[in-house]
Order: structure tokens, then C-alpha cells, then sequence
């Protein structure tokens, strides 16, 4: 079983004229990933897990499997803000053959500090495989404190990560600092990979990768092969495509948009979320031409 890498794209979902997924796309898309150095996350939010069944998301963690053909990691998005459907997909999706399992903080429901330890427990303590947290309280509406992350880290022994999006650099050095060995922290935003690697993060599951995964790659070895100068030329080069890729249109419109100006499209997207407008896709096509992507 593949071990995840620091380097994870947090994978769309592409669809086809009438917004079913296209399955054939999907592992197209897969491939072309793997093949560029990424490890794949399937059904994050990126992936507009809102909007698909769990039966979709099912027969998509397999097309992917198959695709890469253990060529790269596969980690399933399972959570979500109701407990006991979190843990059923978590173990269907052991069954479809995940190497990884990832739980986003429940949202809306705001629980409390003891809510999210017992939620990721339930969640974590339903499969064997690799779990990995995953706190973005920009969407879910709460932040989840460095002292419960610790607290799963140290307590539940299958959760051996979290994927921090809080922009916190202070919380997050300071759950880097007090994590037990072994657990690691990737960056959920692309443009705070550098500093998150700076307090001893591991990499980023990113939305950038799309595009640019190999230069992504580049950036977090170099850093950890003390090439630091090298690593913070390859983030000032990429940090226009980091902030093109959430544009006022959000995310994955803008990311959707970018493969299609690249010469890879993936298809629309599904209500509530809209295609990217014409002056983000104008400001996308703008930087993947200066990059030389498009």
C-alpha cells in the first residue's frame, strides 16, 4: 500500500455536459497526476464532495485506484458534519481499497472542543487505514484548536496527520512542536507551503497541483534538501497561480478553469457553485501563459 507523500493534489471532479461525473475523465486526470509526482485525494472539498452521492464517490475512489495502479497514494475525503455517515463512507471506502482516509472538521454544526475529538475518534476508530484531520475553518465555520489537534494525535493512533488551513502560522508551529513523532502536518493552502515547511510542516495538499504539481514537488525537496534559496524563488514564481486559483469565482471553478486554459478541461460545475466569470478567467489565462502553461 502507498505511503502518502508530502506532495497530494486535492483532485476536481470532472463532469460532462449534463453534470454526471466523467468516470473516463477522472482517471485520465488521475494518471496524468501520478505521473507528474502527486499523490491523490478524491472527494475533497476541491472535488465538490457537497454535491456528489456517496455512490459517486465510491465508484470514483475505484476508477482512481485503478488508474494509478499504485503508482501514487490514494486518500478518500469521507467526513462530513453528520457522524454516522461519515463513518459508513470512511469504511465503504476501506472496502473500494483507499490507502488513506481524510476528515474534515464537521461544519455548521460548530461543535465543541469535545465534539471534534469524539467525531474524528468514531470516524478513525472504524477503519485501520491512515487517517488525517483536516481543519479549515474558513469553510466549516470553526477553527479546530491545536490542543485538540495534539489531543487526536496523541490519543487515537491511526490519525498520523493534519492538513491545516487555518492561515494560523502560530498554531499550526505550535502543533508541529507538539505533535508525537511520526505525525505529520501538510499545508491546505498552496501559498502557505513555505512557511508551514519553515515550522517543520511536511508539504501540502494542494489545488495548484493541477497545473504545476512537479514545480509544487520541486519547491518542498528543495526545502528539505536545505536548498532553501531555491525553494523561495519556486514559491514567489508560483504564488500568482496560487492566488489565481481562488479568485472571487472560489474554488474549484477557478482550478476547473485553469486545467481548461492549460489544455486539459474537466467540465462545468454543479449548483450552488458556478463556473469562473469572465474576468477571473481572463486573470487565470493571464497567469498560466506567463508560466508557460497555456
Amino acid at each position: 500500500m502507498p505511503e502518502l507523500g508530502n506532495l497530494v493534489t486535492a483532485m476536481v471532479t470532472p463532469f460532462g455536459d449534463d453534470l454526471n461525473v466523467d468516470f473516463d475523465r477522472a482517471a485520465e486526470l488521475a494518471k496524468r497526476l501520478a505521473d507528474a509526482g502527486s499523490d491523490l485525494l478524491v472527494s475533497g472539498t476541491t472535488g465538490e464532495s457537497p454535491t456528489t452521492s456517496a455512490d459517486e464517490k465510491l465508484e470514483l475512489f475505484r476508477v482512481v485506484i485503478d488508474a494509478v495502479g499504485g503508482d501514487a497514494a490514494v486518500m478518500a475525503g469521507t467526513g462530513s458534519n453528520n457522524t454516522a455517515a461519515s463513518v459508513e463512507l470512511t469504511q465503504r471506502a476501506a472496502t473500494a481499497g483507499v490507502d488513506a482516509i481524510m476528515l474534515v472538521g464537521p461544519y455548521y454544526n460548530k461543535p465543541s472542543a469535545e465534539g471534534f475529538y469524539q467525531h474524528f475518534k468514531a470516524c478513525a476508530e472504524a477503519t485501520d487505514l491512515p487517517v488525517i484531520i483536516y481543519n479549515v475553518p474558513g469553510r466549516t465555520g470553526k477553527n479546530l484548536d491545536a490542543s485538540v489537534t495534539l489531543r487526536v494525535a496523541n490519543e487515537i493512533d491511526n490519525v498520523i496527520g493534519v492538513k491545516e488551513a487555518s492561515g494560523d502560522i502560530a498554531q499550526i508551529a505550535q502543533i508541529c512542536a507538539g505533535a508525537p513523532e511520526g505525525f505529520r502536518v501538510w499545508s491546505g493552502d498552496d501559498g502557505m507551503t513555505l512557511p508551514i515547511l519553515a515550522v517543520g510542516g511536511v508539504g501540502v495538499i494542494s489545488v495548484a497541483g493541477h497545473i504545476v504539481a512537479e514545480e509544487i514537488g520541486e519547491m518542498i525537496d528543495c526545502y528539505h534538501n536545505g536548498d532553501v534559496v531555491r525553494a523561495a524563488q519556486l514559491h514567489h514564481r508560483l504564488t500568482p497561480l496560487f492566488e489565481a486559483c481562488f479568485l472571487p469565482s472560489g474554488n474549484p471553478p477557478c482550478v476547473k478553469r485553469a486545467l481548461e486554459v492549460c489544455g486539459f478541461p474537466v467540465g462545468g460545475t454543479r449548483l450552488p457553485v458556478v463556473p469562473a466569470s469572465d474576468a477571473d478567467t481572463a486573470k487565470i489565462r493571464a497567469v498560466c501563459e506567463d508560466l508557460g502553461y497555456a
